[in-house]
């Protein structure tokens, strides 16, 4: 499985990076994502990688905000998210897939537990 952590209480516009191990297993060639779900609402995509890194896909309310990345010599892959707001409160969780390209949560696996992050206003 995998862990997300780095989460925790910030203002809105400020920033925080959230890690993303593995536990027992290399990310290999898997696309890394993250996803977040807010109380209440569904899961939702927030950013994928390849096994490359070179290439990543964002939801468009992170656009421009959020940056993934993936460091395959440590085995992480991290979300940078910078300009926070209030609606980016959510529990943030990591999973992995073999589907290029898909935003479903469904494709994905390896859920963990999640890491809680709050913006306050």
């Amino acid at each position: 499985q995998l862990q997300a952590s780095g989460g925790g209480l910030v203002q809105a516009g400020g920033s925080l990076r959230l890690s993303c191990a593995a536990s027992g297993r290399s990310f290999g060639t898997y696309i890394m994502g993250w996803f977040r779900q807010a109380p209440g609402k569904e899961r939702e995509f927030v950013a994928s990688t390849g096994w490359r890194g070179g290439s990543t896909f964002y939801a468009d309310s992170v656009k421009g905000r959020f940056t993934i990345s993936r460091d395959s010599a440590n085995n992480a892959v991290y979300l940078h998210m910078n300009s926070l707001k209030p609606e980016d409160t959510a529990v943030y969780y990591c999973a992995s897939t073999t589907v290029w390209g898909t935003k479903r949560a469904q494709d994905f696996g390896s859920w963990g537990q999640g890491t809680l992050v709050t913006v306050s206003s």
